[in-house]
């Protein structure tokens, strides 16, 4: 599992104390990258350098003699996992579908780990996780509520520079998928551009190695309204399969001014529990500024762009904040929604929803 973060780093430290609770000492905006491996209840955390060893290069197959950014290392192992026609030997087979995922208040290193292993091991996914300086451990109140709201706001161009470094990627490997098609094409048709052009449309749709499906979870989706309201990024410009807005920490009036600015390939999803406890405190902590939260409210429902999803009284959601997870997967609608969209796929074909038109959301069977 790859982790970005603008955290500060303990470069000898060892496992998950390698990452800290605090902002990079060089700046909010300050990235890095590592690498985590699972050991039973344990991690092995890698610190990758900014600047690739050579024995990166050569395990990468990265031949430019020059300085390499890290970046491009795990490009390179992710697109071995997510595309195989890219791998050695090559291979014709769909690849893993990749997941994004951004934490919300109160997450430790660890507990990142251990959600993004659950994700990847639930959901079958390639998970990558930004994490920013939210502060971890213990019972956690106004005060700490409002600075991971303000840590939020200091990650912005961290997050932004996350999320085009996605972008560059995802058109590079859909890209490098593309151009193999276009060579399987002249060699099926060579006297025929048409036919080229039709087969290189029908097997794009029907082969496509891999899809890739952005998640953000409470407070990290005020992480990505903040982002998007800074006019100068440039993190609309996003090629995401799905996008999903779990169990939102951010207000829900005029949500819509900043969602609608997103770009998807397929669908974005906003998920409602009106009993979720976690909004139900935080909407009490933040002042007259805070009003009510996206995901517990549904009312002014009014994104051109987002389908609201209703999870409110689902069996087995009861008031979780985090019904992706744990005690609300004995519903099977819950796991069927959820893995539907992590994948990339249209989410009312694969579960029985039913719309309500009154409030312009889907609800869960109950």
């Amino acid at each position: 599992m790859f982790i970005v973060t603008n955290r500060n780093l303990v470069e000898n430290a060892a496992g998950v104390e390698g990452l800290g609770g605090l902002v990079n000492p060089l700046g909010p905006a300050e990235l890095r990258m590592l690498e985590a491996i699972p050991h039973g209840n344990d991690w092995e955390v890698r610190i990758l350098p900014d600047q690739l060893t050579p024995d990166m290069k050569a395990e990468v197959g990265i031949q430019d003699p020059g300085p390499v950014y890290a970046s491009q290392y795990v490009f390179r192992r992710l697109l071995a996992v997510a595309n195989p026609r890219h791998a050695q030997p090559a291979s014709r087979k769909r690849g893993k579908d990749l997941l994004l995922f951004v934490h919300g208040f109160n997450n430790s290193f660890a507990d990142v780990l251990d959600r993004c292993h659950g994700l990847a091991e639930t959901y079958d996914v390639e998970v990558i996780a930004f994490t920013w300086p939210a502060n971890g451990g213990g019972v956690k109140g106004t005060i700490d509520y409002l600075e991971d709201k303000r840590d939020a706001q200091a990650s912005v161009v961290a997050f932004d520079r996350v999320l085009n470094k996605a972008r560059e990627m995802i058109q590079a490997a859909r890209a490098d998928f593309l151009n193999g098609l276009m060579v399987d094409s002249r060699k099926q048709f060579p006297e025929s551009g048409e036919k080229q052009r039709e087969y290189v449309a029908k097997r794009a749709e029907q082969q496509c190695p891999f899809r890739v499906t952005l998640m953000l979870h409470s407070m990290g989706n005020y992480l990505l309204e903040r982002t998007l309201k800074s006019e100068a990024l440039r993190s609309g410009q996003l090629i995401f399969d799905n996008i999903l807005l779990v169990a939102p920490d951010c207000n829900n009036d005029r949500h819509a001014e900043w969602i609608d600015r997103l770009q998807v390939r397929n669908r974005l999803y906003v998920t409602i529990n009106e009993d979720d406890y976690a909004l139900r405190v935080s909407r009490m902590k933040g002042g007259e500024e805070q009003g009510p939260r996206l995901g517990h409210y549904p009312y002014s429902l009014n994104s051109k762009l987002a389908s609201y999803v209703d999870f409110t009284g689902a069996p087995h959601v009861g008031s979780s904040h985090a019904y992706f997870e744990g005690a609300a997967l004995k519903n099977d609608a819950v796991r069927q929604f959820f893995h539907a969209a992590v994948h990339g796929m249209r989410v009312e074909e694969e579960v029985s929803l039913r719309y309500d038109p009154a409030r312009n959301l889907h609800r869960l069977p109950t």
